[in-house]
């Protein structure tokens, strides 16, 4: 449990640290983010699983 917490903590660390540094940017990439089509998110979203599932199996 310890390290899902961990993982978890880091996640956010690391999705916090754009809006942080550079708020204008991160609200223009939001806002062109918005303007896809849901098949277009919904594969940014599988692609971002799998490198993710990639990253762990590399790792562990």
């Amino acid at each position: 449990m310890d390290v899902w917490l961990l993982a978890l903590g880091l996640m956010l660390v690391l999705e916090g640290l754009l809006p942080t540094v550079a708020p204008s940017r991160w609200r223009h990439l939001f806002t062109q983010m918005l303007q896809l089509h849901d098949g277009q998110i919904r594969f940014f979203g599988v692609f971002m699983v799998l490198a993710g599932l990639a990253l762990v199996w590399w790792i562990g």
